[in-house]
C-alpha cells in the first residue's frame, strides 16, 4: 500500500512537471515556448501570412505559426502589450504607438515584407472607368455624391470604406483623401458605410451598382470593376494598378507592407523573419495578388 502511494504520488509530480514544460498546438504536437510564434494584425496581410505560415511549417515541423487578422492598429496594440511576437501592418507604426511601446521597455523593429497596390472599385455595371486623385478625393470628403458629377449615371453615390483600426483606412484617408498633404484635417463623409473586412468591401460593391469602395490589390476578384486613376502630374493618363504599374512607381495608390517585432528578433522569430525574405517566400507575394520586394 505505501508503495503504491508513493507511485501515485510520483506519478502526478511527472505530469504537472510535463505540463508546466510543454504547450500543444491544436494537434497536440508538445512544442517548446521558443518555438511557437503569434503573429496578429492587418487584414490585408492576413491571407499572405497564413500562406507563408503553412508553407514554413511543412519545411520547419517543430514550428508553429499562429496567425489572425484584426486590424493594423490591433496588431500594434498586441505588440505593445507584449500578447504579439509579430504584428502586422498594412502602415507604418504611429509615433504615438513607438512611444508607448518603448514606454512599454519594447525597442519595435519594422520589416518591409512586400508591396501592394489599393484598387479603387465599383459595380461592373457603372459606366465611369476612370477618375482622378482629385475627384476620388472629393467623393470621398463627401463634395462629389452624385456618378453624373464624374461622367456617369445620375444615381447617389455610396461611399465604402474600411473601418478606423485598418491600416487600409489610414492609408487612404491620409494618400487619398488629403492628397498626401500632412496639414490637411480633411475627413471620411459622414454617411461613409466603414466594413470590417476586405471581403466585406468586394461583396458590397459586387451588389450595389451605386458603390465605390477601395481594397488591397490582392483581394480583388473578377466580380468588381477596378478604375483607373491619374496623378495632378499627369491628369490625363489613367493607371490601372497591377504589379507592373507598382513596381514601376506608376500606380499612384501604392504602399509597403510591414511586420514589427518587439525587440530586435532573435531565435525561431528571427529564422521565420529571414525566410520570409527567400525567392521562395516572395514567391507566395506573388501568387496571393501582392508585389515582391525583390525581383522574382
Amino acid at each position: 500500500m505505501v508503495y503504491m502511494r508513493r507511485f501515485l504520488v510520483i506519478l502526478i509530480i511527472l505530469i504537472l512537471t510535463a505540463g508546466c514544460t510543454q504547450r500543444s498546438t491544436t494537434d497536440d504536437t508538445p512544442i517548446s515556448q521558443s518555438e511557437y510564434i503569434e503573429n496578429k494584425g492587418s487584414d490585408t496581410i492576413v491571407n499572405l501570412a497564413l500562406a507563408w505560415a503553412e508553407r514554413y511549417q511543412q519545411i520547419n515541423p517543430g514550428v508553429r505559426i499562429s496567425v489572425t487578422g484584426g486590424g493594423s492598429g490591433t496588431g500594434i496594440t498586441a505588440l505593445i502589450n507584449k500578447t504579439v511576437d509579430i504584428a502586422n501592418a498594412s502602415r507604418q507604426i504611429k509615433p504615438e504607438e513607438m512611444q508607448a511601446a518603448i514606454a512599454a521597455g519594447l525597442s519595435p523593429q519594422e520589416f518591409i515584407i512586400a508591396r501592394d497596390a489599393i484598387a479603387v472599385i465599383v459595380n461592373p455595371s457603372n459606366p465611369v472607368d476612370h477618375l482622378t486623385l482629385d475627384q476620388l478625393s472629393k467623393i470621398y470628403s463627401g463634395e462629389i455624391n452624385n456618378w453624373s458629377e464624374v461622367g456617369g449615371e445620375d444615381r447617389t453615390i455610396v461611399r465604402l470604406s474600411r473601418e478606423t483600426n485598418s491600416g487600409t483606412h489610414v492609408y487612404f484617408l491620409e494618400s487619398v483623401v488629403r492628397k498626401g498633404n500632412s496639414d490637411d484635417k480633411t475627413i471620411f463623409a459622414a454617411d461613409t458605410l466603414l466594413l470590417p473586412s476586405s471581403e466585406g468591401i468586394i461583396a458590397e460593391v459586387r451588389d450595389n451598382p451605386n458603390a465605390i469602395g477601395y481594397d488591397g490589390l490582392g483581394y480583388i476578384t473578377e466580380e468588381v470593376k477596378i478604375l483607373g486613376i491619374s496623378s495632378p502630374e499627369q491628369p490625363d493618363k489613367y493607371v490601372i494598378p497591377s504589379a507592373e504599374t507598382v513596381s514601376n512607381n506608376e500606380y499612384l495608390i501604392s504602399r509597403n507592407l510591414y511586420v514589427y517585432t518587439q525587440n530586435k528578433p532573435t531565435g525561431a522569430i528571427k529564422d521565420y523573419l529571414d525566410w520570409i525574405f527567400t525567392p521562395e517566400a516572395q514567391n507566395i507575394v506573388k501568387e496571393l495578388g501582392f508585389v515582391p520586394i525583390q525581383n522574382q
